[in-house]
């Protein structure tokens, strides 16, 4: 009897500033089956984007992806995290500012934790930035999916900058 493989997906939440090029770069790694941006590690329920704009709801905005472990690891997509911004910098990232821009890693379950603060560790100590690095690494939470405009944005739009 063969498994269904949808059941042995595993989840992981990021949030590396503006969601749509983070999740353009996800969706293109072999071994991730399905990504969504949201808004996720606030207090205020169901919020929108104009919400999560005001910066006073406390959320990121993140992309959720499930992906299968045999073909991509945990750590293989901390890595490709690490390298699309700069985790170096507290709520920011390029010129967006605000706690929702925030570099941030939501971890479901204790490997994952162990994983990402072992990597940002490493990295700290490699001298790779010059700055330590402010990434937060926190329990996952409800993760609130966007607006249906704001799923595969680059793909709809053809491409394009988070930065206008």
């Amino acid at each position: 009897m063969s498994e269904n493989k949808e059941n042995l997906l595993q989840v992981a939440t990021f949030a590396a500033g503006c969601f749509w090029g983070v999740e353009e770069t996800f969706r293109k790694i072999k071994g991730v089956r399905s990504t969504a941006v949201g808004y996720t590690g606030g207090w205020l329920p169901n919020p929108t984007y104009e919400m999560v704009c005001t910066d006073r709801t406390g959320h990121a905005e993140a992309i959720e992806i499930h992906f299968d472990p045999s073909e991509v690891t945990y750590e293989q997509l901390l890595k490709t995290f690490f390298s699309i911004h700069n985790p170096t910098t507290l709520n920011r990232q390029g010129p967006d500012i605000g706690v929702q821009y925030r570099s941030a890693i939501f971890f479901h379950t204790p490997e994952q934790e162990a994983a990402a603060k072992k990597m940002i560790e490493q990295l700290d100590r490699s001298g790779k930035y010059r700055d330590k690095i402010v990434t937060q690494v926190v329990p996952a939470s409800k993760f609130y999916r966007a607006e249906d405009y704001h799923q595969r944005y680059y793909e709809k739009r053809g491409g394009g900058s988070c930065y206008f």
